[in-house]
């Protein structure tokens, strides 16, 4: 298991820099810091999460989860340290991830039906005279048919249940090509029948290689679902299998009280 300190010992570069183009770093931060509206939401972040891994994101509200994922695609800067995707800054690899935001950040009240919004995943390639064209409809029903949707595309979204929603938005995923699939909170909502069915068809899709790290309050279930795990309350408390990262230690810094344990850290200041 890797912990703070760990990290902290460690001579973390850009992973395309250290392992050459056969390197198995997918995501790699090191030091990352993040501030948001006045706050200091990550502090000092390091950890590394490998190809075709299928990672838990897990730590308290407001731990900085939802930040992480920004951070990572490109979409919030890191004003300290780096974070890298593919060996390049985030902002120059959003092609390779593809973001699922939390539900609740979603306008489900869109009269869109599934096979409408999987298109919205290819709209570099999508005709201004309408939804798809013949080749585009090919590759949505396929992605559709991967995650057992297909029967329901034409059902409209607004109408679909939480673990259905959730299985169209990852064949949009699959529809950009993404080879990294960020999931913020994808079991709220969803059911525990859909959340087995959800969990095999991205166990699937790591098996093909592509990168998963999904953000999740559950802790009972870590074990059975997930490659691996990372602990995060705005810096990483741990990182590695579900069975061995929650130590005592560990649990203390997520949900516990450690009122001192960003001394000297503030906004504008950050470790070298």
């Amino acid at each position: 298991m890797n912990t703070k300190g760990d990290f902290l010992n460690q001579d973390l570069e850009p992973c395309c820099l250290v392992c050459g183009p056969d390197c198995d770093c997918c995501i790699m931060a090191s030091g990352a810091c993040v501030e948001f509206d006045g706050n200091l939401v990550l502090d000092d972040v390091s950890f590394s999460v490998g190809k075709g891994v299928l990672t838990a994101l897990v730590g308290p509200n407001a731990g900085g989860k939802s930040t992480l994922f920004n951070a990572i695609a490109g979409i919030q800067e890191v004003v300290h340290g780096s974070i890298h995707v593919n060996g390049q800054n985030p902002k120059n690899s959003k092609g390779a991830i593809s973001y699922i935001p939390q539900r609740e950040n979603v306008n489900w009240r869109f009269s869109l039906t599934a096979e409408e919004v999987v298109n919205l995943g290819l709209v570099k390639n999508t005709s201004i005279f309408g939804f798809s064209n013949k080749k585009n409809v090919k590759i949505v029903e396929s992605a559709l048919e991967r995650v057992n949707m297909l029967q329901d595309k034409k059902q409209l979204i607004s109408e679909m249940s939480g673990g259905q929603r959730q299985r169209v938005f990852i064949a949009r995923a699959l529809c950009q090509q993404a080879n990294i699939l960020l999931l913020d909170e994808a079991f709220s909502g969803v059911d525990v029948a859909s959340q087995v069915g959800l969990i095999d068809t991205l166990k699937d899709l790591r098996d093909e290689g592509k990168t998963i790290i999904i953000a999740t309050h559950d802790l009972n279930t870590l074990a059975d679902r997930f490659d691996e795990v990372i602990c995060l309350n705005r810096h990483v408390c741990a990182q590695g299998s579900p069975d061995t990262a929650f130590t005592p230690e560990v649990l203390e810094e997520l949900y516990g009280s450690h009122p001192d344990m960003f001394y000297g850290h503030s906004l504008g200041h950050h470790h070298d």
